[in-house]
């Protein structure tokens, strides 16, 4: 499995962006699709996840209301569409895939098994 993410740069705040991941091999559908970010000096956070068919998604409080996480399984593509940007939202942004967990959106990084590469997201005040 590979994971790329693209869409990031550099916005005023206020702004939006969407950014995209897509992912090779045959188990996307069957996988949940998160999203996290990680700001120099600071751990990777949870930003938000989707399960499989997209019924159900998870974020987390500082960008709910903010950010959109869709997916379309046929173009093996998640998304996240993100409103309102604000300089504290400056990070590299990376999409994860779960294969283990079908059913349940785990919020924790270890719990992801591939990863993309980031894509860096800079929000200028």
């Amino acid at each position: 499995v590979q994971l790329q993410a693209s869409g990031g740069g550099l916005v005023q705040a206020g702004d939006s962006l969407r950014l995209s991941c897509v992912a090779s091999g045959r188990t996307f559908s069957n996988s949940v699709m998160g999203w996290f970010r990680q700001a120099p000096g600071k751990e990777r956070e949870f930003v938000g996840a989707i399960s499989r068919l997209g019924g159900r998604i998870k974020y987390a409080d500082s960008v709910k209301g903010r950010f959109t996480i869709f997916r379309d399984n046929a173009k093996n593509t998640v998304y996240v569409q993100m409103n309102s940007l604000q300089p504290e939202d400056t990070a590299v942004y990376y999409c994860a895939q779960d294969i283990s967990h079908s059913t349940v959106i785990l919020t924790t990084a270890v719990d992801y098994d591939y990863w993309g590469q980031g894509t860096q997201v800079t929000v200028s005040s």
